[in-house]
Order: structure tokens, then C-alpha cells, then sequence
């Protein structure tokens, strides 16, 4: 897996830098986990192979990143096309890279708008959020957003938390309210989508995404100790992995799930 690129900001004698940004930390600490969630790549693959029967989809993603599953999709499907949205330009500019280095940027489109006010002339086979339900408000507006985008016979591949047993007030103050699985799959049910696949991030998974996020800015903290922010990030590496083993890891589980929507007549 990549690394975290070693090197200090630049910066002139005397010159105080700006903070990072939440751009910048979540770049770190992903540089070990580009999936930026708690899936394996075997994982990853077994979804988009369910997502992508054919092989020749049109695929959206809202809220891209740095566009690792369009990548993924197109790396492994030769005849798909995809569309990338976000507003981040570093993320984008990534995104054009890694196309460009593993082949298929001729078959992915980027745009930098704001998910909830992209258009495109056409509807989509398969839109993605995994991860990134935040944006919309939480995963029922996500998959209504991503439901405007859907070809007819179309499926979304939607990624988000659920509680594998009750929190406490602390992590849900924390966290944010969610579902246990069954009221997570209840819920959209009654919003007219039907479950067609899913996948519950095994602890392995889950465990992998910690290390990898918090050991990474840990990382790049001691391999950056010129840096005015290696400190604050150390301390942000170990908020973490506070939060993570004393609060939520007993408690928090993450699920992916394919969806269509549900005829009328079936409902």
C-alpha cells in the first residue's frame, strides 16, 4: 500500500503555517486506505461485481474523492463509463491522476460541483455514496439523491454506520443517531427500495480501517517532526484511537448494500 509522503510543508523563515484542513488530515490518514471505508479489497470486488453484472454500466459517484471505486469498477469492467462528482479540487486532481497512471482515464468524467446540484443528461446503471452519506443529511436523503440519478432497473451501492449494540449517549453525541442493521434494511424498505445484496464489514475490516486511518497520521507526525502541525496531528492519531477502543469499536459496525427500487405493485 502507498505511503504517506514524506516531506514539510514549505514554507519561509519565520513563516507561520495555516492548520491543516479536514481535507488534508483525511488525506493522510487514508494514504494506507484509499477505500475510505472499513472494506477489504476482496470485499470491494465482490460488490461491484454484484453492481455491475453486465460489465458495460454507466456509473455515478456522488461525493468521489479521489475516485478509487470508479477506478476500481473501470479497472475491472474494460467496457464501463464513469462520472465522479465532488468539490474538492485536490481530491479531483488526484483522481485524474491515478486514472491517467492505471489506464482509464479515457472512460472517467470528473466534474467539481456540489453532489446535490449535479445534473447530467441521462440516467445512471449504478450511483454510489459509500462512506460519505454525511453530505445529504444522512442515508435515506442519500439514497433519494442518488434515486433521481437511476436509469430504470438501475441499482445504488450505498455504504454506511449502523450499531451493532446500543450506544452510549456519548458516541451517539459523537457519531451521530443510526439504526442497528435490521432497522437500517426496514427503513429503506418502507422508502421503496429493496435490498438485493449486502455486505457487514467483518471485524478484520473494520479493526484494518482504525489501524491504517490513525497509525498513518501517527506516522506522518514522527516522520514530520519540522512540521508546526506534527504535533497537533499526533495528538489527533491518539484522540483517535482513544475514541475508537474506548467508545465505538464494540459498538459501531459498518454495511454496504446493493439497492433497486421497489415497483409499486410489489410494495
Amino acid at each position: 500500500m502507498a505511503q504517506p509522503e514524506k516531506r514539510v510543508r514549505p514554507r519561509e523563515p519565520g513563516a507561520k503555517l495555516r492548520p491543516m484542513n479536514r481535507e488534508e488530515i483525511s488525506a493522510i490518514s487514508h494514504a494506507d486506505h484509499p477505500i475510505k471505508a472499513p472494506l477489504h479489497d476482496d470485499s470491494v470486488r465482490a460488490l461491484l461485481a454484484r453492481a455491475l453484472p453486465r460489465g458495460d454500466e454507466r456509473l455515478l459517484d456522488l461525493g468521489c474523492g479521489s475516485a478509487e471505486w470508479l477506478l476500481r469498477a473501470l479497472e475491472g469492467h474494460p467496457d464501463a463509463r464513469a462520472v465522479g462528482v465532488d468539490i474538492s479540487t485536490t481530491a479531483l486532481a488526484e483522481a485524474r491522476e491515478r486514472a491517467a497512471r492505471r489506464g482509464v482515464a479515457d472512460r472517467l468524467e470528473l466534474h467539481q460541483v456540489p453532489a446535490a446540484d449535479f445534473a447530467a443528461g441521462h440516467g445512471f446503471d449504478v450511483v454510489l455514496s459509500v462512506g460519505a452519506v454525511h453530505a445529504f443529511g444522512g442515508l435515506l436523503a442519500t439514497v433519494e439523491a442518488a434515486g433521481r440519478h437511476l436509469a430504470p432497473g438501475g441499482r445504488i451501492l450505498v455504504g454506511d454506520g449502523f450499531w451493532q449494540s446500543p450506544p452510549t449517549e456519548e458516541v451517539v453525541e459523537m457519531m451521530g443517531d443510526s439504526a442497528d442493521l435490521a432497522g437500517t434494511l426496514e427503513l429503506l424498505a418502507e422508502a421503496g427500495w429493496t435490498t438485493v445484496h449486502g455486505h457487514v464489514s467483518s471485524r478484520a475490516e473494520l479493526d484494518g480501517y482504525e489501524w491504517a486511518c490513525w497509525g498513518s497520521l501517527a506516522s506522518w507526525a514522527l516522520d514530520h517532526p519540522e512540521d508546526p502541525e506534527a504535533a497537533e496531528v499526533l495528538a489527533l492519531s491518539s484522540q483517535r484511537y482513544r475514541d475508537w477502543t474506548r467508545l465505538y469499536r464494540d459498538c459501531w459496525g459498518f454495511v454496504t448494500l446493493i439497492l433497486r427500487r421497489t415497483p409499486e405493485a410489489l410494495r
